[in-house]
């Protein structure tokens, strides 16, 4: 239980409930071992005697002791309700801040599905064990030992049974616990493998219409569905079996006490409320004994479901600031790339950018073309080291870029990527997404930069316009354009646009490129692009081929002295404009 014992530090800022908790549950305990003695009292003697005053009395005491119990039991479940839920929402909180803290890389191997299973699933499982800890953590130690002592002060000689079936139950209890970690353990596996299917289907459900390929998908999440139906199933069948073998094994044990106690009885050796008391603590403490069972099985599953948050939570981000990060540069906007390298898992893989050395003035667009796979969004990606290189520095304004804050780096840089993301609320919100203090001037500037502020106002609540999930009522191109002005709003001194023109024509991507040169807060451009159109006024083009700057220049010098280039615009602009050009 080392990795659930970690997470318990998070229960500190609620120590005080976590204390009155167990201490009310105490209470609780006392009143529950008080009532078999007072009972015991009132039939062997009180009732014995035929002593009316006796029978009230000692009654009244029960119904004293049981309020007072109610009170305890009552006041620990609610201290345990705010323990138990505040531990909860602040491990949860702890991973959603991890989980931005982490690289690219890291959260490429982490998945979505698997980080929401996390998030959801998992968190409730050692949420709901600390609220079992608390509860049961002290009631059923207290009640097995007080139970024991009880019981043997009660009838001496019938506590020989209780070492017989004491032991049978706690075996029982630690063969179920181990089978029980490894099972559930493989449940949340299952879990994580259903919600990465899910995820993907939700994300993709368009793509998986107009492909027809719905009886594939259903297929597909049947088999991870049933998969984590037939895991839980051995797992609920373990939980299942656990309890008729304890409920035997009490039974059995209470079966024994009444046969034994009945013959001590008819010798008149022990009293019928001497029994019935010693009775009542056999069940206490055999009941304590499976709450206990119940425990260490809930701190199975707690313990799989903690071992898998702990792995988010020790993750090492595999892009961090330096130990001494460099004074922020005067922002004038130069990119410089010397002999950079680059692979997604590091030394291991094979490299996919490969000794790539270029220069970007202040002001310049530089645009990077090249087939698909050829490492144009890679190279992209370095910049505001959404990635590290493996090899050569990058640099900006004349850092290299981990030397930089990473906050500072990327205040001054605006991306947009090709997976255009929009988030819920107004059309407003989310072009001042990075500038949450910008006017609404400011705001509509970009937007008329982006060429988006007249479809804007075309709805009828204009930037006041609610967006579904993710701009489900947005055209390509629109999302497109609002990421555009969402990242102008911030005035980078460089900005990122990776192939995020795609949706719209050529006559937008026209006006967006010119109205980009013209804005009053002038940046140097890194235009990732797959349209010759888009780049043929750029101040320089890479053409990248197998993650290796193939050719350099203007449209015009390349398409004289780069084949591959001309390759490109011989395929986008045929092959008279190519002779023109």
């Amino acid at each position: 239980m080392r990795l659930f014992r970690s997470l318990l530090s998070y229960l500190r800022p609620y120590w005080a409930s976590a204390l009155l908790a167990p201490l009310l549950m105490a209470l609780e305990v006392a009143m529950d071992l008080v009532q078999p003695r007072l009972l015991q009292t009132i039939i062997d003697q009180a009732i014995a005697r035929h002593d009316t005053q006796m029978v009230v009395r000692i009654g009244g005491l029960m119904l004293a002791a049981g309020v007072v119990g109610l009170i305890g039991g009552m006041g620990c479940s609610v201290f345990t309700a705010i323990a138990a839920y505040g531990f909860g929402t602040d491990v949860r909180g702890a991973l959603f801040r991890r989980i931005h803290e982490l690289s690219f890389a890291n959260l490429d191997r982490l998945e979505t599905g698997r980080l929401i299973t996390r998030l959801t699933s998992d968190v409730d499982q050692v949420q709901e064990a600390v609220a079992m800890l608390l509860r049961i953590l002290v009631r059923a130690p207290l009640l097995v030992v007080g139970s024991l002592i009880m019981a043997v002060l009660t009838s001496p000689q019938l506590s020989w049974l209780l070492a017989a079936v004491g032991p049978l139950v706690l075996l029982a209890l630690v063969a179920i616990s181990r089978k029980g970690q490894t099972l559930f353990l493989a449940v949340q596996e299952r879990l994580d493998r259903l919600n990465v299917t899910l995820q993907e289907n939700l994300a993709g459900v368009r793509v998986v219409k107009a492909f027809v390929r719905a009886e594939y998908e259903c297929q597909r999440f049947e088999r991870a569905n049933v998969d984590l139906m037939e895991w839980g199933v051995r797992a609920a069948c373990l939980m299942a079996i656990a309890m008729p073998i304890m409920m035997t094994l009490v039974s059995l044990g209470v079966a024994g006490v009444i046969w034994f106690g009945g013959w001590q009885v008819q010798a008149g050796t022990t009293k019928v409320g001497q029994l019935l008391a010693f009775v009542s603590y056999l069940l206490q403490m055999l009941s304590s004994l499976m709450m206990v069972g119940m425990l260490i099985i809930r701190l199975a599953q707690a313990e799989a479901s903690a071992q898998r948050i702990r792995e988010v939570l020790d993750a090492e981000p595999e892009v961090r600031d330096a130990a001494s990060v460099a004074e922020s540069p005067e922002r004038r906007g130069r990119l410089e790339f010397e002999r950079v390298e680059f692979s997604y898992d590091g030394q291991q893989a094979d490299p996919v950018l490969r000794g790539v050395s270029f220069v970007a003035e202040p002001g310049q667009r530089v645009a990077i073309m090249g087939a698909t796979g050829s490492g144009k969004s890679s190279l992209a990606h370095l910049v505001p080291r959404f990635y590290d290189v493996t090899g050569g520095r990058v640099l900006v304004d004349g850092v290299d870029v981990r030397d930089m804050r990473q906050e500072d780096l990327r205040a001054r840089i605006g991306v947009v990527l090709q997976d255009t993301v929009l988030f819920s609320g107004t059309i407003r919100d989310n072009i001042r997404y990075g500038r949450p203090d910008a006017t609404d001037e400011e705001v509509e500037e970009a937007a008329r930069q982006a060429q988006a502020h007249d479809f804007i106002m075309a709805f009828p609540n204009g930037y006041e316009t609610v967006l579904g999930q993710r701009g489900v009522n947005l055209s390509g191109g629109q999302k497109q354009r609002l990421a555009i002005a969402r990242a102008l709003l911030c005035h980078p001194s460089i900005l990122i646009l990776d192939d995020c023109t795609s949706a719209v024509d050529a006559a937008t991507e026209a006006h967006i490129m010119r109205a980009l040169g013209e804005t009053s807060h002038p940046c140097t451009r890194l235009i990732v692009a797959q349209r010759i159109g888009s780049v043929v006024d750029a101040d320089q083009i890479l053409v990248l081929e197998n993650g290796v700057i193939a050719a350099a220049g203007t449209h015009g010098e390349l398409l004289e002295r780069s084949p591959v280039y001309q390759e490109i615009a011989r395929s986008q602009l045929g092959e008279v404009e190519v002779g023109r050009g």
